[in-house]
Formats: structure tokens, sequence, C-alpha cells
């Protein structure tokens, strides 16, 4: 995966998840599904996979926090906070650029 925008909708859900703090698989999984979370159902397959490719690509860690021996903890890194900087920045300039054509009201969510 490359770290530009767009990012995939697994990928940004994950970030904006993990940028309330550290967070275990299965409460990424919960806090994605909602509307607030990017909407987005994932199985542990993706989930997983996904938090694979990010670790790779440098955006999260592995904490070293645990409460049970099996639950893993992650969280972003500085390069993972600046990505989703970088996309929250694109999505408001596609929100703006839709305002002022109409498609949008002008006063945020409708």
């Amino acid at each position: 995966m490359n770290a530009v925008s767009p990012l995939t909708p697994a990928v940004f859900a994950l970030l904006l998840s993990l940028a309330g703090g550290e967070r275990h698989g299965y409460a990424m999984m919960k806090d994605a599904a909602t509307p607030q979370g990017g909407g987005v159902s994932m199985g542990p397959g993706t989930l997983y996979g996904t938090l694979e490719r990010m670790m790779r690509d440098g955006l999260v860690i592995e904490s070293a926090n645990s409460d049970h021996e099996r639950r893993r903890y992650y969280r972003l890194t500085d390069k993972g906070r600046a990505v989703l900087g970088t996309e929250l920045e694109r999505m408001d300039s596609a929100l703006a650029a839709a305002r002022h054509r109409g498609l949008l009201p002008s006063g945020g969510r409708s």
C-alpha cells in the first residue's frame, strides 16, 4: 500500500479509530463500523491484513500494552498521524468544492 491519498476505506477507518488512542482489533472493527468511524464493516481477515500492511508502511505499530494474553493493541506512528491529516485535508477540500457547487448545504451536514 502506498501511503498517499486517497486512502482505502479500511485504512482510513483504522487510522481514524487509532487517532483516539491505542486500540485492540475488535475495538477498531467496532469503531470502523459506526457512521462516525467510516461505516466500514470488516472481518478479522481484512482487519489484520490491513494492519499488517499499515505496520509495514510505518503508519501503525503494535503497542507493548496488553490486558489479555491474546489481545494486541496498536497505535499510530507520527507518519500515520500525518497521513491521516493529509487525507482529512483532502476530504475537507472535496466537501468545500461540493458545497461551492451547490451539491451540499453550505452549513455542514444536513
